[in-house]
Order: structure tokens, then C-alpha cells, then sequence
């Protein structure tokens, strides 16, 4: 009976620690790609600060200081575009300005480079502002 009430107790607690409840798990990290990224690229900037802090103490040698530099320094630069990629594509596009007054037909809608006085297309006036 002891023997039992062993086991099931053994097995209770091997239990409670193995099952994971959702309270305990951590909130996932909410935020943009490009956030992301650019915590990433200020984590490789701070990396390179404490390498060449490392260096002008003494720990590290000179050929060790520059081969980890550079390889910090690539992967920088790489996260560095991918963080200027993805700001750019998440950027939405310019708006067009709006044409000069005279160079956009109001009849017809034929542009020009230059303002006119009628349409070189219809002949319509170009006063009456852009289509």
C-alpha cells in the first residue's frame, strides 16, 4: 500500500513538473519585423563597442580584435539592409504631386511639360485646371 501511494506520488510530481500551463509562458513579443531588426542591428552596434573596449584593455590581441571585427562589422552591415529593406517596403509610396496649373488638359486629359494657354490636343482652354 505504502509501495503505491509512492509511485503515485512520484508520478504526481514528475507530472507537475512536466506539464507547462499557459499562465506560465511568457507573452510573445509583439512588433514589426523591422523592429526587430533594428534591435538586432543596436545589439551588433553595442557587441562592437565592448570589442574595441576589450581590445584597448589588453584582453584581446590584435589580430584577434580585427578578425572579430570584421566579422561583427558584416554581419552589421547585413542586418543593416535587411532592417533598410524591410522600413523601405513597409513604407508606403509617395503620393504623386499634383500637376502644374496649364499642363493638364481639362477636356481631353493630355499632359504637357510646359503650361499652355490651350490644349495642343483639342484645342480646349487650359485655364480651367488640371483633369
Amino acid at each position: 500500500m505504502i509501495e503505491i501511494a509512492a509511485v503515485l506520488l512520484a508520478i504526481g510530481a514528475l507530472l507537475f513538473t512536466l506539464v507547462v500551463r499557459r499562465s506560465d509562458l511568457p507573452e510573445a513579443a509583439g512588433g514589426s519585423p523591422a523592429g526587430y531588426l533594428k534591435e538586432k542591428q543596436r545589439t551588433y552596434y553595442e557587441n562592437l563597442g565592448d570589442l574595441q573596449f576589450e581590445h584597448r584593455v589588453g584582453k584581446l590581441s590584435d589580430t584577434d580584435y580585427e578578425e572579430a571585427k570584421k566579422i561583427l562589422q558584416s554581419e552589421f552591415a547585413s542586418v543593416a539592409a535587411a532592417a533598410q529593406t524591410t522600413a523601405t517596403a513597409a513604407r508606403p509610396p509617395a503620393p504623386k504631386p499634383a500637376p502644374a496649373a496649364g499642363t493638364v488638359c481639362p477636356k481631353c486629359g493630355a499632359t504637357f511639360v510646359q503650361p499652355l494657354k490651350f490644349c495642343g490636343e483639342c484645342g480646349a482652354s487650359m485655364t480651367g485646371g488640371a483633369a
